[in-house]
Formats: C-alpha cells, sequence, structure tokens
C-alpha cells in the first residue's frame, strides 16, 4: 500500500522527515491550470474510489480549496493518506492524457494532498448525519475499510461501533506504512478528522475470536462489517528460518512507526529483505534511516514482476537500496542461533516458468526481513466460507452469513491497496444500509 510523489533523486530520508514537500498555493494553482478537464476522464475510470478528479482540481483553480477538499474525501474519506501513500503513478496519474503530449501527467496526488491538507488544517467537518435510524452496526476492524463504512453508515444515520485488535485504530495506515510517507501523526489526525462525525464509537484491544464471537456482534447489531485485513504473515519455508535476527518486515514498519523498539537492531547492521512489493521497499528504505549500515533487496523474479512500482523501485535505489532480482531463498545460515547469510538460487522463466538453474549466491546478513505477503487469520469467522484464503462475498459485498459483509485485504476484490479498501468499505455500507431498510 505505497507510492511516494515527486521524490527528488538521492534525497537522504529520515524516519520523521517529509519526503516531498506539499505544494504551496502558488505551485497548486499553477499545477492546476494544466488540468484539461476531460469529459468521461480516464483518471476518474483509474480510480477505484472514482474521485472526481478534473472537478476538484478545476475547485482549486478557483480558490475554492475547501470545496475541492469535500469532492475527494466524499469519494474516498481517506484521501489525504492516499494522496500520500497511493501509487498514482499507475492509477490515476498513469491515465492522465497529458501523458501522451508531454510525458508529464498533472501531479494529482499532491494537488489532492494540498486540497485536503487545507480543510484539516481549517478543522472543517464538510460532511452532515442523517436522521438517526435506531439501526446499530458492528464493524471488526478500525483500518480503512473499516473505517470507510462505518463513515458511511453514520452519514446514513446508523448508530457504529468499531472493533479494533490494536491499540489505536487506523489500521495499515497506522502500523504498516512507512514513516516517511505519514509524517507528523497524519493517519491519528484522519481517524480523529472521521470519527469527529459522530456516530462512531471505538473500541481498541478488542480481537474477533478471542474478545467477542461473531455470533455475538450477529446477535447484539443489526448487522456486521468485517475489515479484517491480512494479520497473519507468509512464511519462507526454508532452513533457518527460526534464527535470531530473520523477522517479518510488518513488525519492523509497525514498531518504528510507533516510536517503538524494532524486534531486530538496525543500526550498524547488514540487512537483507526478502520479498518485491511495496512493503519490502518501505522495510528496506526504513532500515536505512534507521542506520543500517547496508540493505539488499532479494527477488525471486525480475523487476517487472515486482509488486512494487517502478517508482517505487527508483526511490529505494536513490536511498542506496541495493535491489537483486531473479533470487530465490533455499536457507538462511546462522552461527550461534544468530543468522550470518542467506542462500539464494538464482532463478530464470523458461517457458513462462519460473525455474532454479542450480547456481547458489550467499548474502552475508545480520539481519532477514521476510516481505513475501500477508495472509489472513481465520479465527472467529465462525464458519464463514471463503475462497482462495479470503472471505468470500457476492457482487454486494455480502457473505455467506446473512447481515454480514466483508471487505478490504480479507477479500479479494482487486489490488491490495487503502484506495480498494476504502472503496470496499463504502460499496459495503450502502449494501447494509438497503439491507437494513428491507
Amino acid at each position: 500500500m505505497s507510492g511516494v510523489h515527486g521524490a527528488a533523486p538521492g534525497g537522504a530520508l529520515g524516519l520523521d522527515r517529509d519526503l516531498v514537500s506539499p505544494f504551496t498555493a502558488l505551485q497548486a494553482m499553477a499545477e492546476s491550470s494544466r488540468c484539461l478537464y476531460c469529459y468521461e476522464a480516464a483518471c476518474v475510470t483509474a480510480c477505484p474510489t472514482a474521485i472526481d478528479i478534473p472537478g476538484f482540481i478545476r475547485k482549486i483553480g478557483t480558490g475554492n480549496v475547501k470545496g475541492a477538499a469535500r469532492t475527494i474525501l466524499d469519494a474516498n474519506i481517506m484521501g489525504g493518506t492516499c494522496a500520500r501513500a497511493c501509487p498514482t503513478e499507475v492509477l490515476c496519474e498513469q491515465a492522465c492524457v497529458r501523458n501522451k503530449a508531454e510525458s508529464e501527467p498533472v501531479r494529482i496526488g499532491r494537488l489532492q494532498r494540498y486540497a485536503t491538507d487545507a480543510l484539516f488544517t481549517a478543522g472543517v467537518q464538510p460532511f452532515a448525519r442523517q436522521a438517526p435510524t435506531g439501526k446499530r452496526v458492528a464493524v471488526v476492524g478500525g483500518g480503512p475499510a473499516g473505517l470507510a463504512c462505518a463513515h458511511r453508515l453514520a452519514m446514513l444515520g446508523h448508530e457504529v461501533t468499531v472493533f479494533e485488535a490494536r491499540a489505536k485504530a487506523g489500521g495499515l495506515n497506522e502500523y504498516g506504512l512507512a514513516a516517511y510517507k505519514m509524517v507528523d501523526d497524519f493517519a491519528q489526525r484522519e481517524v480523529d478528522f472521521i470519527l469527529s462525525l459522530g456516530g462512531i464509537t471505538v473500541k481498541t484491544g478488542v480481537a474477533l475470536g478471542r474478545d467477542v464471537t461473531l455470533t455475538e456482534l450477529r446477535q447484539d447489531f443489526d448487522a456486521v462489517f468485517l475489515g479484517l485485513g491480512l494479520a497473519g504473515t507468509n512464511t519462507l519455508g526454508v532452513e533457518g528460518e527460526d534464527l535470531a535476527g530473520v523477522v517479518a518486515a510488518v513488525d519492523v514498519i509497525a514498531a518504528l512507526r510507533q516510536k517503538t523498539a524494532p524486534p531486530v537492531e538496525l543500526a550498524g547492521r547488514r540487512v537483507v529483505v526478502i520479498g518485491g512489493g511495496n512493503t519490502a521497499i518501505d522495510a528496506a528504505i526504513q532500515s536505512l534511516c534507521a542506520g543500517a549500515a547496508d540493505v539488499v533487496l532479494a527477488y525471486r523474479r525480475g523487476s517487472a514482476q515486482m509488486g512494487a512500482t517502478g517508482h517505487e523501485q527508483d526511490l529505494a535505489r536513490t536511498q542506496g537500496v541495493v535491489l537483486r532480482t531473479w533470487l530465490a531463498p533455499r536457507a538462511i545460515e546462522g552461527m550461534g542461533g544468530a543468522v550470518t547469510a542467506v542462500e539464494f538460487e538464482r532463478m530464470v522463466m523458461e517457458g513462462g516458468r519460473l525455474i532454479g538453474t542450480g547456481e547458489r549466491v550467499t548474502e552475508p546478513c545480520d539481519v532477514v526481513l521476510k516481505a513475501v505477503g500477508q495472509k489472513l487469520v481465520a479465527g472467529g469467522l465462525d464458519g464463514l466460507a471463503l475462497a482462495g484464503g479470503r472471505i468470500q462475498v457476492d457482487g454486494h459485498l455480502a457473505t455467506s452469513l446473512p447481515g454480514v459483509y466483508a471487505g478490504g485485504d480479507c477479500i479479494k476484490s482487486g489490488e491490495d491497496l487503502t484506495v480498494q479498501s476504502v472503496a470496499d468499505g463504502k460499496a459495503a455500507a450502502f449494501a447494509i444500509d438497503a439491507y437494513l431498510k428491507a
């Protein structure tokens, strides 16, 4: 779930330093003038939440910045986070028609941040609740999907209780995005903005299956939304994975975001990150920010097959991360119970299949960060139907149990991105509203 826009090549990062300087009013006005305000704009189609991008940019150009922010947030209540972390280079900005003429899209992400930041700074709450319906909805998971669902349900007049397993709401926005993408405690400021609408109660430290059951929620509430995310981490399945110094990359990112000690010492250490997605990139760059001596990111396929965008890969390289492709981990070596190296096999693609060449490559290291994907923790789902390791839903995001809906990373509706989770949460809210009124 990442993407950083306009980073200067070679610029040194810090854990609390904003990578991209926000637009000034003059810069925003100049950039907004580049928009052609296309009819049936391709950028809107490319956005999972279908923000009226030409519409909000036109408002910036006419000085109606708060109106621009409302346009954004009405479609995507987490438009502030998405302006910072959404991979616009492969979504709306890639679709911009300016690419054809100038090879330089309108900087939609930065304009979106300019507008939403202005509204947050002003302390404006642009939305209001409809008349109370008397209906109560439980939302399990306080991440992007859950909060987006809760916000829309509250707007529609329902009372919502959000159950969040962690100490804070925000989900991956709070715990899973690199610190340099979310400076100034923005994730929590966004949560506070969402909750200021009213009608939403958040209960933290409450986990499904441990502190509350789905059966209980169905008895106590009129409907339930599951925005559980993917709390489990995949393993490498190789010898030596239990050695000291081998940890999940998401745990390191979360610790650095919360300003707590990471599960491994990074300062002065040689770090190998295994994986090719945005989490791998974030972990690699943040390791350098935390003082790692050197960082190697190894991926079993080529750079074109990496989940991380080309922009993210370039950012990692400019910060000093060494990217090595076509390497699959085969064993983790150690001494005295601690990791000392990773043994890789060099891979090739033949006939559309990834196969090993038999050639082995050893990379010395003190720390191994695993970033090979996350998975659904199925505990507490009380017999819900699953498909492909995710919760099965229909076209209205309804699960196999009446009155229970799901969205975000715990289902498979598109890319595992904040913007997709927000789209799921909003769509589920409308489906739940229809269910409650039936």
